[in-house]
Parts: C-alpha cells; sequence; structure tokens
C-alpha cells in the first residue's frame, strides 16, 4: 500500500508542478477542455465523446511516464526532474 501512495504523491507532484508546464499552457488547455466539456454536456454522444477523448489522453499520459522513468528522466521537453523525485 505505502508503494501505492508513494506513486500516487509523485503523480500529483509531477502534475501539479510548476516547471512541467507554463502557466499560459494550463489556463489554455482547462479553458478549452471547460468550455468544450460544457458545450457539449447537453448532446447525445456526451459520454463516448469523453471516454474518445480519456483513452487516447491516458495512452499519452502512460508513454511518456514510461519514457521518462516515472519522471525521473528528461524526455520531450519536459525537464523538471525535482518533481519527480522523493
Amino acid at each position: 500500500m505505502s508503494s501505492l501512495r508513494i506513486a500516487l504523491r509523485r503523480e500529483v507532484r509531477v502534475a501539479f508542478s510548476r516547471h512541467a508546464q507554463p502557466v499560459w499552457f494550463r489556463v489554455v488547455k482547462w479553458t478549452i477542455i471547460v468550455v468544450t466539456l460544457t458545450k457539449w454536456y447537453d448532446r447525445p454522444a456526451y459520454w463516448w465523446s469523453v471516454l474518445a477523448l480519456l483513452v487516447p489522453s491516458l495512452a499519452l499520459h502512460l508513454l511518456y511516464r514510461h519514457k521518462t522513468r516515472t519522471w525521473t528522466r528528461a524526455w520531450g521537453g519536459w525537464d523538471d526532474l525535482a518533481a519527480g523525485r522523493d
């Protein structure tokens, strides 16, 4: 159980790191996500659309996590190695 806690703590640290993504990028990303989801909420295919976006997003996250060796190596422009360390 403690290894799961360590892994989750690392994921949260990387997700909220100020160096992993610039602030302007996060603002634009979350604005697009929130506006798109609220605009499409009343559509019949809403949950299928969410699932269709979630699957490749999760796959990309797992690929990046694998390539950075659980957020401890730089890969593809990510250089905030301190956030991934314990």
